[in-house]
């Protein structure tokens, strides 16, 4: 139902986007000013206001056109940010959650703008998410969207979006979802410490870290380590009882050095840290008591560890090595051409 509720309200958005168009080209405005306007306009809520004002003040200049625009931006995220106080307060959790610093997600897709994060099928599906543990796991197949809702998890609680804890504030290129706008944290506890980690952009956290919070000298070297050994020390470092977001831990690391983070996680979580984990690592996904999430199939669910695909098919692989490679390779030879 509320996936139909959604192509209804997107239907209606796409409909007054056209109006928009309209509009603007009736009152003289160039057709690429008119569909840049519209394009902006992706939720019903902007759509309707910008159709209000064009048809109530008749604009003459671009300029004031986009001030406008500005405008409604202002007060949308000034109403999301409303709707988060009330939703945060409502209901009561049951007590087996009570010690989770986040216990769940809601979505309120009003406030989706960017089309290719609708096009995702297990998102788009995704009203709420509800953790049930210390330690979740994420896992599917690449651009199955686990990725872009942890990095929304993590904007949303306040992390920097490339890394880092909350008082990390660099930026090399902002190409993020607008899918945390629309994300209200159901928080519990305030976490002492906490922070989000992807392997791809740990160089700019390190550096980061180097730079700005190392006065006493005292911080470890992360550059005279190598990137595992750098990686690795960065989050035995979070000592402390908090929330941890860790994307895909295991690309910088060797299967022994996974042992080790899985000790890590296992010992960090007994005593109250709550991990939430994008990993394709049948080392990691085998900690035992953790909540397992699949983001395959078009909707995201719960799955044991030996029907996680990491675990599925580098169990056939070892058991059948060399009738794999032979399947394999040689089908890739019969599809090289020949001379």
């Amino acid at each position: 139902m509320g996936h139909t509720m959604r192509s209804e309200q997107a239907a209606d958005t796409r409909r007054r986007q056209d109006q928009i168009r309209e509009i603007l080209t009736e009152y003289g405005f160039s057709a690429e000013f008119a569909d840049v306007i519209a394009e902006r306009t992706g939720t019903p809520y902007t759509a309707g206001r910008m159709l209000g004002y064009l048809r109530n003040c008749r604009p003459r200049r671009e300029e004031d056109v986009v001030d406008e625009l500005l405008g409604i931006y202002e007060d949308r995220d000034q109403y999301v940010k409303k709707q988060i106080g009330k939703k945060n307060t409502l209901g009561s959790v049951p007590g087996s959650l009570t010690g989770l610093f986040l216990k769940g997600i809601r979505i309120d897709w009003d406030f989706v703008e960017d089309s290719y994060v609708r096009r995702i099928p297990a998102l788009a599906g995704l009203d709420s998410l509800t953790f049930s543990g210390n330690l979740t796991f994420f896992v599917g197949e690449n651009g199955s969207g686990k990725s872009t809702l942890l990095e929304a998890i993590a904007i949303a609680c306040g992390f920097n979006p490339e890394g880092g804890t909350k008082n990390y504030d660099f930026h090399t290129y902002d190409d993020y979802s607008g899918l945390a706008r629309s994300l209200h944290c159901i928080a519990g506890p305030k976490p002492q410490w906490g922070f989000f980690l992807r392997a791809e952009s740990f160089y700019n956290v390190a550096s980061t870290a180097m730079m700005k919070y190392n006065d006493d000298g005292r911080m470890t070297d992360y550059h005279s380590c190598s990137h595992g050994e750098s990686f690795l020390e960065f989050i035995q470092q979070g000592a402390e009882k908090g929330l941890y977001l860790l994307d895909e831990p295991e690309a910088a690391l060797s299967p022994q050095r996974q042992l080790t983070l899985l000790i890590h996680l296992k010992r960090m979580a007994e005593a109250g840290s709550q991990y939430i984990i994008i990993s394709h690592s049948p080392i990691l996904l085998g900690i035992p008591g953790a909540k397992i999430l699949s983001f395959d199939d078009g909707h995201v669910h719960e799955i044991s560890y030996e029907e996680t695909e990491s675990y599925r098919i580098t169990k056939m692989f070892l058991e059948n090595r060399e009738y794999f490679l032979d399947r394999l390779l040689t089908e890739t030879e019969d599809e090289v051409p020949q001379d």
